[in-house]
């Protein structure tokens, strides 16, 4: 996500460069927060109230998000009781990590996932580490990739461009899960987009009635295309920024820039949320940016600003 040389001159520009607060941005990795919102799109039925928890770029490697850390948090998610548990992509060790840390097998970190407990079930979509992972799906520019066929085998569903009809009380909602947007990093389109393996109208044409969508996406870039029809779109990939000064993140991997950085952001009616997720990407660090696993619960009868 970031360079070495980028994110060490935004600390020695933000003077965090001190023993204090130089030791606190290796120890804000190791922090795990819940952060709870809740949300009420327009026209979401009065008879459904989830409880949707939410884990995403993981990052997992020694020593950083090691297993033995993995099962403290998929612990932590299981005794908040979500309705679901949806995963946001992103749990291989991510861009230049390999000089701090050691790769964690996939089928070690999909068992341990596969632990998490919820009514309606675990949910996951892929992130574009996940892609870049996997230099077999670069070379032939397809799937499936190895961290889906890991979950896949953990018992847990992976959504590329599709959709389930779920129900909670008698009340129908849909799950859907756009494919990567991020997947091929050798090869960029004019407007300096990475190529992906998204389709959202093809993932929308798999919902069939006029019960409320939930959208998961890895990256939240797509949000501009997302119609009303989607109650509410959760995405991970920004880490909230991962280094942030006085809430201004200086690097984002996004082409809207701080637009979609963090947070609950609501655009014409339209609900998005983006989580600052749980590991690291280049550095292990973090500074204003705590990892965290959002629990949102979404119902009708509270006011959206």
């Amino acid at each position: 996500m970031l360079s070495r040389r980028q994110i060490l001159k935004v600390l020695a520009l933000a003077g965090v460069g001190s023993l204090s607060l130089g030791g606190y941005v290796f120890a804000e990795p190791l922090r795990v927060g819940v952060t709870r919102y809740s949300v009420s799109p327009p026209d979401w039925p009065g008879g459904l109230s989830l409880r949707l928890a939410v884990l995403t770029d993981l990052h997992v490697c020694d020593p950083w998000l090691s297993v033995e850390r993995l099962r403290r948090i998929v612990a932590r998610t299981n005794a908040l009781a979500p309705d679901a548990v949806l995963l946001l992509g992103d749990y291989v060790r991510g861009g230049r990590m390999g000089g701090w840390s050691r790769e964690v097998k996939h089928e070690d970190w999909a068992a341990v996932l596969a632990g998490l407990e919820a009514p309606l079930g675990v949910h996951a979509v892929l992130g574009n580490h996940d892609w870049w992972d996997d230099m077999a799906a670069q070379e032939r520019r397809s799937g499936p990739i190895k961290s889906r066929i890991a979950l896949e085998a953990a018992g847990i569903s992976v959504y590329e461009n599709d959709a389930v009809r779920l129900e909670k009380d008698g009340v129908p909602f849909w799950l859907a899960g756009l494919g990567d947007q991020w997947a091929f990093w050798e090869a960029k389109t004019r407007n300096e987009d990475f190529d992906g393996v998204d389709d959202l109208p093809a993932t929308l044409e798999k919902v069939t009635d006029d019960a409320p969508v939930i959208l998961m996406v890895h990256e939240p870039d797509i949000f501009p295309e997302v119609p009303r029809r989607v109650a509410l779109t959760l995405a991970g990939h920004t880490h909230g920024g991962q280094v942030t000064i006085a809430g201004y993140a200086p690097l984002i991997p996004s082409k809207y820039g701080q637009r979609y950085r963090y947070g609950h952001i609501v655009e014409d009616g339209r609900n998005l949320i983006v989580s600052a997720g749980l590991g690291c990407s280049t550095l292990p660090i973090r500074f204003g940016a705590p990892p965290e696993i959002l629990l949102v619960t979404v119902e009708s009868g509270h006011n959206v600003a």
